[in-house]
């Protein structure tokens, strides 16, 4: 068993999962913090000079896991490991947020899509060079989906 010990915690509007964003995409405005503990804001040093981060954390809320899952874009079942369902063995989740302020060991942060007090796990920056993919991309069985990220919300069905 693998235990991690947070470095803070990411606080957003959302209470419970109903009408969440299911991306970081589809929240393009909702503000949220990040409080780290204070043994780690020195590890904030020059990070202001990032505009989007990489946050990984825990889905704290999510009460099992599913190998099969219906994501919230398709109406049929895919694995897990082909979705970005909450529902994860280590229950482990990513999103690309916009940074806009730092105040000590505070984060100011836009595009949440995450519960409130979701604890964090990490933090990196996004680096384009690093992280945008070029040439032939394959997206599985989203491509043959309509493209309705924006009107998708969140819903009981991962708790």
């Amino acid at each position: 068993m693998i235990y991690f010990n947070p470095i803070g915690y990411i606080y957003t509007p959302f209470q419970t999962v109903e009408n969440m964003p299911i991306q970081s995409a589809a929240a393009k405005g909702v503000r949220g913090a990040i409080m780290l503990k204070e043994e780690f804001a020195a590890g904030l040093k020059d990070i202001e000079e990032f505009s989007h981060l990489y946050l990984i954390y825990q889905f704290h809320k999510c009460e099992s896991h599913s190998l099969v899952v219906k994501p919230f874009l398709d109406d049929k079942t895919h694995g897990i490991f082909a979705t970005r369902s909450p529902k994860r063995p280590c229950g482990i989740g990513i999103s690309i947020v916009k940074l806009t302020g730092v105040n000590g060991r505070e984060l100011s942060v836009e595009n949440v899509d995450m519960m409130n007090e979701t604890p964090l796990l990490d933090i990196k920056p996004y680096i384009p060079e690093f992280d945008v993919i070029e040439g032939e991309i394959k997206i599985g069985w989203y491509a043959a989906k309509p493209k309705k990220l924006n009107e998708t919300k969140s819903d009981e069905r991962f708790k």
